[in-house]
């Protein structure tokens, strides 16, 4: 069937043409065009005026040039699914709005590009820049009461309006080259993976024409689901590190303050904490003053203070208490309407008031470059989250020096992210004034100390009790020291649901009640995962267990662990492996004292009935038991003898006696 359109419907006014858009709209759809019809229209679109704004020449960074031409190189492979991880202030949205004509359409017809984001602000950034890039362009934006009519040659829309409805149904497939995704994370959300299944971008996928192109500060996913649905590659990495190093992002400074929430009874949700739960641990009086009075010891003098909060009442209460103390602090929530939200931020932007509090609104794609300070009030599992909010500082702004993060850090037992774990470093590590060159230093020798133990014959296990000053050690007086030791639990149980154990340095142990087990461990260079299931009682084996399955082997810790887990919950019984399950806090059983009492070395027998002996904590020795604790004891002595002669030589260099100096 060939369209409708004629070349007298075309006239060089633009309320002509979105009187056409609207028809266009309401009744016809390109897929149901011939390529002539469109075509013939299209010649006459350019005498339209688009943009009245003059093309803005960018020189861009060596980075990004990098980046595009990485999707450009994968591209000529025959890839087509592609992702780029950019830190927060890498300019990515001038790095994606550079692609678009730096890609050949697949096919004659296919020159149309969509731009899909999830929150309005980010729509619209994303659309001015096109514009200004691109003056020469019809440019359309889908969200809310605007309806795009399918042809621009880009189209930028939020993903709930664009499949909204039939409204995807305007979008033929074949006439676009490039789909791009804005905080890219949130791809495999079931709206997501909607519209790429429309473009052909799922099933069937290496058939496509049309390219995908996914950009995120963060390409993991908290709740552990793959991206892998979505993205074949990450074909280009740049991290915050890396930038503020290369003087693209401004320093930063890092200071954690314990604020004394108790986060035990706070529900979780897809491993992150529940706001409605949350915010009653956190928004009392005494949490919140000392949210404000934190801010006045150590950035009082800041300009403008970003303060991410849980929900709005927390947004409210906190606001009230920096009043309460003369600070003249502002907020902004959902409910705010878009042009007060709008005309708040830019007086904040132009200095007026120093603190601006608010709960997710600005945690992904706004640009406030003049943020000099970030306030974490409110705790978090989850890794991007803290990256997407300290983020907001990282942007370079004349006369400011650096940003300093103040992380508001609430009880570390239940688990929780830290700006410490951002390098690497415990969780449960306070540090004051500590810039990122200096807590990524600390992690660097830290990582040295730990190879230099693996290739010893013998180990010797370390924390480090401030970020500042000489590292200290750990010592274990005997064996039962080291299995009660649980602090080597929490950096991971902060990022994992479940009951890991710490087996030894950096090996741990996940087990059900059936006998199979999961392992965690670090083996060159990579963190593996592998699954050792149980032999069937019928079986005629030997070996209680099968042969241990590798899983996965990534480059991060956190990776490894969202890879373990995932396999964790289709195996395991949730109830039996949760970090917080209700049988954990039950005193320990009779059977499991008589055990530890058995493999204790001295006269200290544990009582049935202590209340500081769970059901947990005993199966969390237990599992050190029998997984070697006596052996790596045995090995951490040897070490310290070693260490001990080691350091006494040193002394007996170093002193200094009267006479003759040695020839």
């Amino acid at each position: 069937m060939r369209c409708a359109f004629r070349p007298s419907h075309y006239v060089s006014t633009l309320g002509h043409l979105r009187s056409i858009h609207a028809v266009a709209s309401r009744r016809w759809r390109p897929l149901n065009c011939g390529a002539h019809d469109i075509g013939h229209a299209r010649h006459y679109l350019p005498s339209i005026p688009r943009c009245q704004t003059a093309n803005n020449a960018i020189t861009l960074r060596p980075y990004q040039e990098e980046s595009i031409q990485a999707v450009l190189d994968y591209l000529a492979k025959g890839e087509r699914r592609l992702g780029l991880s950019l830190a927060t202030g890498s300019g990515k949205t001038v790095i994606f709005s550079h692609l678009i004509d730096r890609i050949s359409p697949p096919t004659p017809d296919a020159s149309q590009t969509l731009i899909v984001a999830h929150r309005r602000e980010l729509v619209e950034q994303a659309a001015r820049h096109c514009r200004n890039l691109y003056p020469d362009k019809l440019i359309e934006v889908e969200m809310g009461a605007q309806k795009a009519s399918g042809l621009a040659d880009i189209t930028v829309a939020s993903v709930q309006s664009i499949m909204s409805g039939d409204r995807c149904l305007k979008y033929d497939p074949k006439r676009f080259k490039l789909v791009l995704v804005d905080e890219a994370h949130h791809i495999v959300a079931p709206q997501y993976l909607s519209l790429l299944r429309h473009f052909d971008l799922l099933d069937g996928h290496e058939e496509a024409c049309t390219a995908l192109v996914g950009v995120s500060a963060t390409f993991s996913r908290q709740d552990g689901i793959s991206l892998g649905k979505a993205i074949d590659h990450i074909v280009y990495h740049k991290d915050y590190i890396d930038m503020i190093e290369d003087d693209w992002l401004a320093n930063m400074s890092f200071t954690t303050v314990h604020s004394g929430a108790d986060l035990s009874k706070v529900k979780t949700a897809n491993g992150e904490f529940q706001s409605d739960s949350l915010s009653k641990a956190v928004n009392n009086d005494e949490s919140n003053a000392i949210t404000v009075r934190a801010w006045l010891a150590k950035a009082g003098s800041r300009k403008s203070t970003l303060v991410f909060c849980v929900d709005i009442s927390h947004v409210t209460s906190l606001t009230a208490m920096f009043r309460h103390h003369q600070v003249d602090a502002r907020f902004v929530t959902s409910n705010t309407k878009p042009k007060l939200r709008a005309e708040g931020l830019e007086t904040f932007k132009r200095g007026e008031y120093p603190v601006l509090v608010n709960c997710g609104i600005y945690t992904e794609g706004t640009d406030i470059p003049n943020v000099d300070c970030i306030i974490l009030a409110r705790p978090t599992k989850s890794r991007n989250l803290l990256v997407q909010m300290i983020g907001r500082g990282l942007r370079k702004h004349p006369g400011k020096e650096n940003c300093h993060v103040i992380d508001m850090v609430a009880s570390l037992e239940t688990g929780i992210i830290t700006t410490p774990t951002l390098f690497g470093l415990d969780p449960q590590e306070l540090v004051e004034d500590a810039d990122a060159r200096t807590m990524k230093g600390l992690k660097e020798r830290e990582r040295e100390r730990e190879e230099q133990a693996a290739n010893s014959s013998s180990e010797l296990p370390a924390k480090i009790p401030e970020l500042m000053g000489n590292v200290t050690f750990t010592d274990y007086e005997d064996v039962n020291d080291l299995i009660e030791d649980t602090s080597g639990e929490r950096h991971i149980r902060a990022i994992s649901p479940y009951a890991w154990v710490q087996i030894d340095d950096d090996r741990y142990i996940l087990s059900s009640s059936s006998g199979d087990v999961l392992q965690l461990g670090r083996v060159d260079g990579k963190f593996r995962v592998w699954f050792t299931q149980k032999v069937p009682s019928d079986a005629r084996v030997n070996s209680p267990l099968m042969r241990p399955r590798l899983i996965a082997a990534v480059d991060t810790f956190e990776h490894g662990v969202h890879a373990a887990d995932r396999l964790a919950k289709e195996k395991f019984v949730f109830e039996l492996i949760s970090k917080n399950a209700r049988w954990r806090q039950k005193l320990a059983s009779e059977g499991q004292i008589d055990f530890l009492n058995k493999s204790r070395d001295d006269d200290a027998k544990l009582q049935f009935g202590d209340p500081s002996v769970t059901k947990g904590r005993a199966g969390d020795w237990i599992t050190k038991i029998k997984h070697g604790a006596r052996s790596r004891f045995n090995r951490i002595v040897s070490q310290r003898r070693q260490a001990d002669k080691v350091q006494e030589k040193q002394k007996k260099k170093a002193r200094v006696r009267v006479g003759p100096v040695a020839k």
